[in-house]
């Protein structure tokens, strides 16, 4: 397979970051009332993805070692603030539903852990679909959710699923069709990635690891040596 192509694969199957490695749970969770809220957000991220990738990796041999992750959160905190100024300005409607979760893209482990994972070790192009299939994979974990629960709460009139409960059970539902999906991939012998990230108590990947007070026992234990 085309590495480009199977970047994109990754991120949108094999290593999905809502469904499989359950990153960025917290606008997953809160932003997806509807499904252009799930658009909007992810279409935002995947845009913050990709040219965050693209400057990690074109200045990936010139950023010291010692400041990388400071030198990544300027670059993202500055992609963010220019994708929040353009939504202000030509979706104002879609900006004021998504509100602080534009701004605190900045923190979503999706974005840090791409550019330290991946970005900061590899060339320009194969980085940049890196990017975008994560952000489409992305994109399509928070449009599955928000189009499920508007159909479910808004046209169907189930109240929970409007509010915050409605999310868990919808995740829950989609992430035990993605364990389906992961057993057929096994026994075709394509497995996909085991599941990751703050849910499962993973801190050995995770870039904010040293800063984590919320490990597990098995974690920190791991940290530690």
């Amino acid at each position: 397979m085309n590495k480009n192509i199977e970047r994109l694969y990754n991120g949108i199957i094999k290593e999905n970051p809502t469904f499989v490695l359950m990153l960025g749970m917290c606008p997953t969770l809160a932003v997806t009332s509807s499904a252009v809220n799930g658009v909007g957000m992810g279409l935002s991220t995947t845009v913050v993805l990709v040219m965050s990738n693209l400057l990690i990796s074109a200045f990936r041999k010139v950023i010291p070692n010692g400041v990388r992750m400071p030198a990544y959160i300027v670059i993202v905190a500055s992609l963010v603030t220019i994708v929040q100024f353009v939504m202000q300005a030509y979706t104002p409607a879609l900006s004021e539903a998504l509100g602080v979760y534009i701004p605190l893209i900045v923190v979503n482990c999706i974005i840090l852990g791409r550019a330290e994972s991946y970005a900061s070790k590899n060339p320009v192009v194969p980085s940049i679909f890196d990017g975008l299939g994560m952000g489409l994979g992305f994109t399509i974990g928070l449009t599955l959710i928000g189009f499920i629960r508007q159909i479910l709460g808004a046209s169907l009139g189930i109240t929970v699923f409007v509010m915050a409960p409605g999310a868990f059970l919808v995740l829950a539902f989609l992430v035990a069709g993605m364990n389906v999906v992961r057993d057929k991939m096994e026994k075709k012998g394509k497995p996909l990635a085991a599941p990751a990230g703050c849910l499962t108590g993973d801190c050995a990947s995770c870039t904010q690891s040293a800063l984590c007070t919320g490990k597990s026992q098995s974690a920190a234990k791991k940290a530690e040596e």
